[in-house]
């Protein structure tokens, strides 16, 4: 029989602080287990509730001579540490000699791969080994080992605030999928810079732009996303397409902190970014037969690009160089650099007509994988959805056909997949992939049981895959940015828009991080539509509301608004400021 001890609620101190090497500090806290108990004869179970990168702090009996044994698990079977985990999912053990020791760090031994140099992001030598974990068992503890005698030394951010964020809707599986989402955000601030999991603790441009995303929606904190930008702008890593999420990470930077003067010395280097030396002279870019074997990547692991014909001209790469042309000459202008601004945009603008003309297929109203194919994988049409480079008679078919391919992507598309649908008024069908039922969404994830985002959406996509990756944490950003509305409109959150996708939900309500402050949007979706706005003080808003079915137009109380019909939207016609009410009726 199982014996149990109740424990109180996690207790969190500040251990040690980290500056060596990270400008946004890391820390260790120390958490208490959630409960204890003994599965078996000599046998201690430890459950911390969720699993965190750390290690363990014991302080055992004044006389305790045993040697004992404490294992560490990421995964759970049969009531027990499961200590023959699938793929890349953590399970370690280490030996400690009680004799003479008033208090101890249990730790397992370092992992050859995820401390290899130079490449691998280093935790603080003082700390010890840390290793995800939630469970502990430990073999051959002298009598009862009680809560106070053991605890989590356990990595995060030390600027990180659990009440920052907030988000709550009428759907609980929704909700849980956030919380799911932000803790995974949380937990994999351990390094003091984005890394792609456990398996490696390396850097990489697309995983690090995932997670700077999540982490604007989730916490305050700015630093870390641009350490670790500048560690890959040192470090870069080989996929094409990641090069071009450089641009994505400085451009974000940009429009949450409107800090020119952290942009400024970065923008030379930036533009090598472009890889405008593959570009022919209809500004498409062209890749040659090693480019087009290793690194267009599409998505990731490769079973998830949905059959993608790889050709020298690219869709997706394609798509890829075009955004990045727009976003660098916003860049240029937040600079004053006219001439950049200028080329930029002609490049953009020419680029755009030949991916249309090349690229598109007017016979399925949809974009085949290449110049060459007419294959047309999910891919080649959700990028140019999410990236706007869809013209506007075409977006509505494009969006649709994508939506019913369902979730033909990885976890890391599925970021620009729900973008797409969101921004292209398809914020049902995105719902509804996010909770599908299924092993392709995090509904799935949130029945496993587990506490961080997975890298894939199942072992048997990626059999050696992390169980502790934040490229997987999408719906920590895309539910405050869609279904909230609020994203910022111009740079350092000046002006934000508050465009609402309520789908089928009755409620949603939220706090959003900005550097001016926090915002707060709640909603009510009935037979009208009722929302509630507040603003940061120096804070704009254009409001954009769902036009519920024979809707008259958008009051504040009894009076009317000034609004025009845009689409299937409602556009207040001036900006608000502070707080407001208004409804759709």
């Amino acid at each position: 029989m199982m014996k149990f001890i109740p424990c109180g609620p996690i207790l969190v101190s500040a251990l040690f602080t980290l500056c060596a090497v990270h400008a946004a500090p890391v820390h260790l806290v120390e958490e208490t287990p959630v409960r204890i108990t003994q599965p078996a004869s000599g046998v201690i179970l430890i459950d911390f509730g969720k699993v965190a990168f750390g290690n363990l702090h014991i302080t055992p009996p004044a006389d305790a001579t045993a040697d004992i044994t404490v294992h560490f698990g990421e995964a759970f079977a049969d009531g027990r540490i499961d200590r023959k985990p699938p793929g890349s999912v953590r399970y370690s053990a280490a030996k400690l000699k009680l004799a003479g020791t008033r208090t101890l760090i249990a730790a397992p031994p370092a992992d050859k791969r995820n401390t290899l140099q130079p490449a691998a992001v280093l935790t603080p030598p003082e700390w010890g080994v840390v290793t995800p974990f939630r469970w502990v068992e430990i073999e051959g503890w002298p009598g009862e080992l009680l809560p106070q005698q053991v605890s989590r030394r356990a990595a995060f951010s030390s600027t990180w605030n659990d009440d920052a964020a907030s988000f709550r809707s009428s759907d609980e599986t929704l909700n849980r999928i956030w919380e799911l989402c932000r803790y995974s955000i949380k937990a994999t601030t351990f390094a003091g810079v984005y890394v792609d999991g456990d398996r490696e603790r390396i850097p990489y441009e697309a995983d690090a732009y995932l997670n700077q995303l999540s982490h604007y929606a989730t916490d305050n904190d700015v630093q870390m996303a641009r350490d670790t930008y500048d560690f890959l702008m040192k470090r870069p890593t080989w996929p094409t397409e990641w090069a071009f999420h450089m641009i994505f990470m400085a451009h974000a930077d940009w429009m949450q902190t409107g800090d020119t003067a952290w942009l400024a010395p970065r923008y030379q280097a930036l533009k090598s970014k472009l890889l405008l030396g593959r570009a022919r002279g209809d500004g498409l870019l062209v890749s040659n037969p090693s480019q087009i074997k290793r690194d267009d990547i599409v998505d990731w692991p490769q079973a998830e690009r949905d059959g993608y014909v790889f050709t020298p001209v690219n869709t997706v790469v394609n798509a890829f160089h075009i955004r990045s042309l727009k976003l660098m000459a916003e860049l240029a202008a937040a600079l004053g650099n006219d001439a950049d601004r200028a080329d930029f945009t002609a490049r953009e603008a020419t680029a755009r007509a030949a991916f249309q003309e090349k690229l598109f297929n007017p016979a399925q109203g949809i974009y085949r994988d290449g110049e060459g194919t007419d294959h047309a994988s999910q891919h080649a049409s959700l990028f140019p959805l999410a990236f706007g480079l869809i013209p506007d008679a075409h977006r509505a078919g494009v969006a649709d056909w994508v939506a019913k391919r369902g979730m033909a992507c990885s976890v890391y598309a599925a970021q620009y997949l729900l973008d797409g649908l969101f921004q292209n008024e398809a914020g049902p069908q995105a719902l509804a992939l996010i909770t599908a039922p299924g092993n392709r969404s995090w509904k799935h994830m949130l029945d496993s049981g587990t506490t961080i985002t997975w890298e894939a959406w199942d072992r048997k996509f990626k059999p050696n895959q992390d169980w502790n990756h934040a490229w997987g944490a999408a719906p920590a950003n895309i539910l405050p940015r869609h279904v909230l509305g609020a994203q910022p409109l111009a740079a350092g959150w000046q002006r934000a828009v508050i465009r609402p996708h309520p789908g089928r939900l009755e409620s949603a309500d939220g706090k959003i991080p900005t550097p001016r402050g926090p915002l707060w949007v709640s909603w009510k979706n009935n037979s009208t539509f009722e929302i509630s706005i507040n603003l940061p003080d120096g804070v704009s808003a254009q409001v954009e509301l769902p036009a519920k079915a024979g809707s008259r137009g958008v009051f504040q109380g009894t009076a009317p608004v000034a609004a025009h019909r845009v689409g299937a939207r409602w556009r207040l016609d001036r900006e608000i400021s502070g707080k407001t009410v208004f409804e759709v009726k």
